[in-house]
């Protein structure tokens, strides 16, 4: 959902989308920003890509496995992680995960459903 005004809503009445059997999201973006609220099932992999947005990712529930570059690091609960555009990263839910991240400018890409890598 984009916005150009102020907006007030329940996070999870946000349209819900399957991008794949393992993984659905909820998006909401302005101008400048974007927030998703995502929910994967074990052993989801978001594979290895980069692009030029800021992101942070903040880990609800679940756990986390991210590879960036030649890093790896486990995202837990109450954890975030912010990455800076064009490193390349991608990551594996290694139990049921529910996680936030945010953009920035927004991912055109997610906007226009031309995220093919995530949609296998």
């Amino acid at each position: 959902m984009a916005v150009t005004t102020v907006v007030h809503r329940r996070l999870l009445d946000l349209a819900a989308e399957s991008v794949n059997p393992q993984m659905t999201r909820r998006m909401l973006w302005g101008e400048r920003l974007m927030a998703t609220y995502l929910e994967f099932k074990k052993g989801c992999v978001v594979p290895a890509h980069q692009h030029d947005n800021e992101q942070l990712t903040h880990c609800i529930s679940g756990l986390m496995h991210f590879t960036l570059g030649d890093r790896q690091l486990l995202l837990r609960p109450g954890e975030v992680l912010l990455i800076p555009g064009g490193v390349t990263h991608g990551a594996e839910m290694l139990e049921d995960t529910v996680e936030m991240d945010f953009f920035s400018p927004p991912r055109q890409d997610w906007i226009n459903k031309t995220d093919t890598y995530l949609r296998k």
